[in-house]
């Protein structure tokens, strides 16, 4: 089975969520630095996986993404 780079960055986005579970909601340019991939990049599979229902999402100074589901 083959995954394409845009699903490989979404599950790398909702694994660095899990593994940051205790914190709260985690933004995206933390993830970025973390998994050393493109911030805007992780922006539009961040918004799909939001759209699924997979991750919630907050505005703010606190915001960012968290798993919908422990």
């Amino acid at each position: 089975m083959m995954i394409t780079t845009k699903g490989r960055n979404a599950l790398k986005v909702m694994i660095d969520l899990a593994q940051h579970e205790g914190e709260g909601y985690v933004s995206l340019t933390d993830i970025a630095e973390r998994q050393k991939e493109s911030l805007k990049y992780l922006e539009t599979s961040a918004a799909q996986l939001s759209s699924a229902g997979l991750v919630l999402s907050a505005r703010g100074k606190s915001g960012g993404y968290k798993l919908a589901k422990p």
